[in-house]
């Protein structure tokens, strides 16, 4: 008999697009099995839940190996935006929400949202700067005490 996961806990990192959405449909897939969900955002991850980030999420164009092109035409004017542009047109083909959209989504699904104490301090945030459904700024002790008895993925 196989054991069936609870509980999960999500750290994401990464601000770009290819960063953030991971976390999120995987939060959003377990949430959807019943499965409990904590996102906990940190370093530039964070751009996800700062209001006047979330909503200008980007691509990487420059040394991203996942782009399968030549480093040097993401410094091209504009290229980082088209890109952009062209997958967001394509994940909305696909029904994946825009950031803003999907942040709402998770948490009305169920899923919390973390804050990293020492990158909201590092980055001299406050709560305020925050999306309403962050529901705590939290240290990496609390964030173990939170993902106890789960799974904790690294996006």
């Amino acid at each position: 008999m196989e054991d069936k996961i609870m509980k999960v806990s999500i750290v994401v990192s990464k601000g770009g697009l290819d960063g953030v959405y991971p976390g999120l449909i995987m939060a959003n897939g377990a949430r959807m099995d019943g499965i409990e969900a904590n996102l906990f955002f940190t370093f530039f991850g964070l751009d996800a839940i700062t209001k006047k980030r979330m909503g200008k999420i980007k691509i990487a164009t420059v040394g991203n190996p996942g782009m399968h092109m030549a480093s040097i035409l993401g410094i091209l004017p504009g290229f980082s935006a088209f890109a952009t542009s062209m997958m967001l047109k394509t994940m909305d083909k696909i029904d994946i929400p825009p950031v803003p959209e999907f942040i709402e989504m998770v948490a009305d699904a169920g899923c919390k949202l973390y804050a990293c104490k020492a990158t909201v301090d590092m980055f001299k945030l406050k709560k305020e700067d925050f999306c309403p459904q962050v529901d705590s700024v939290i240290n990496v002790g609390k964030f173990y005490e939170i993902s106890a008895g789960g799974q904790i993925i690294f996006t």
